[in-house]
């Protein structure tokens, strides 16, 4: 008669088998932002140096040291100020734009638990759409930055006010009346353009309700900064936004208030993007294919998905406007077409893998 294996015996058995390697997605995490940041520097060179006017890498490291005080530019003053003047501001703010709706698109997909939210969802680029097109029709295009915001804004309080006066702030009705105040802000952006915009007008008014970085200068390049470093707190809010991406039941059971914290989280990522807008216009599918995209591959915990989409927002929008800007020469298209054209098949792929869900 045989004996059973006693219980002493398991332990043994355990100990005799050969440990697995480490899981590739746990690699691809330790080194994703590395990667990332490596990535987007070699880019925004490469966005410097390429263009009509080729330059070569080390003249315009050189030309941009020389304007720190560290040497002398080898390039003659047409050539350093294209560097300086023309490309180095637009690399910033493509950067700068592309870093903050990605954080912002992966923050409003956790508040609403919805795959296909992004930064647009309260109405915000409709709002900035209506400034942007008074004054543009008004020949007052110095003032596009201040108007874009200044309807970016009136946009989220009529959002706000409209789903409080329903019955409350709830994420629910908040978005819906997002979708009414973006509704209407297009249907008068519509009108508008029908009845106003010709010509020089009309070309402007296009080209930037369908995206454009083409007239950035230092100034715009400032705003699109200063709103990319609003969106830098929203990075230390993974652990809210992983509690809140289980439900309001388990969030406030970690001692999260699900209500106060998804409301501020809201108005914060609609104010971030109401500075961006200004001076892009409205980017589309940045924020909403990249965070699906870089979840992939560092998984789901928001602590390492925010910075991570942060940076493959930056690649992805300073990539696309670059191809915008050289691709096409002499002529240039929005950035936004690029980005759609990028960005439509890619989401159209992870939907068909199974990758985004509800």
């Amino acid at each position: 008669m045989t004996l059973a294996p006693t219980s002493r015996s398991q332990p043994l058995e355990r100990e005799r088998r050969p440990r697995l390697p480490r899981a590739p997605r746990a690699r691809a995490r330790r080194w994703a932002l590395p990667a990332l940041a490596a990535l987007l520097a070699v880019a925004a060179l490469a966005a410097v140096c390429f263009g009509a006017a080729g330059i070569a890498p080390g003249d315009a490291l050189a030309s941009l040291a020389a304007r720190l005080g560290l040497g002398a530019t080898p390039l003659d003053r047409v050539a350093d100020a294209i560097v300086v003047e023309l490309r180095l501001p637009r690399v910033l703010a493509a950067c700068a734009v592309g870093a903050g709706l990605a954080i912002v698109g992966t923050v409003m997909q956790a508040l609403v638990r919805n795959p296909l939210a992004d930064p647009y969802l309260l109405g915000v680029s409709s709002g900035a759409s209506v400034g942007a097109v008074l004054v543009l029709i008004a020949g007052l295009g110095v003032l596009l930055p201040v108007a874009a915001f200044a309807g970016a804004l009136l946009a989220l309080l009529a959002t706000l006010g409209l789903a409080g006066a329903a019955g409350g702030a709830t994420p629910t009705r908040t978005v819906l009346a997002g979708v009414v105040v973006a509704s209407a802000a297009a249907a008068l952006v519509s009108l508008v353009i029908f009845w106003r915009a010709d010509g020089d007008a009309f070309r402007e008014i296009l080209a930037w309700l369908l995206g454009s970085l083409a007239s950035i200068g230092w100034p715009g390049a400032a705003i699109a900064l200063a709103g990319a470093a609003l969106a830098l707190p929203l990075l230390a809010t993974g652990r809210l936004l992983d509690a809140l991406s289980l439900g309001d039941g388990a969030a406030a059971a970690l001692g999260v208030d699900a209500r106060r914290t998804r409301w501020a989280l809201l108005v914060a990522s609609a104010l971030v993007t109401g500075v961006l807008v200004s001076v892009s216009g409205a980017i589309g599918f940045v924020g909403l294919v990249v965070p699906h995209a870089v979840r992939l591959v560092v998984g789901s915990a928001h602590a390492l998905l925010l910075p991570a989409s942060g940076l493959a927002g930056a690649l992805v929008l300073l990539v696309a406007d670059t191809v915008a800007r050289a691709a096409f020469d002499p002529r240039e298209l929005p950035v936004g077409i690029v980005t759609a054209l990028i960005g439509a098949p890619i989401f159209a792929a992870l939907m068909l893998s199974g990758r985004v869900r509800s």
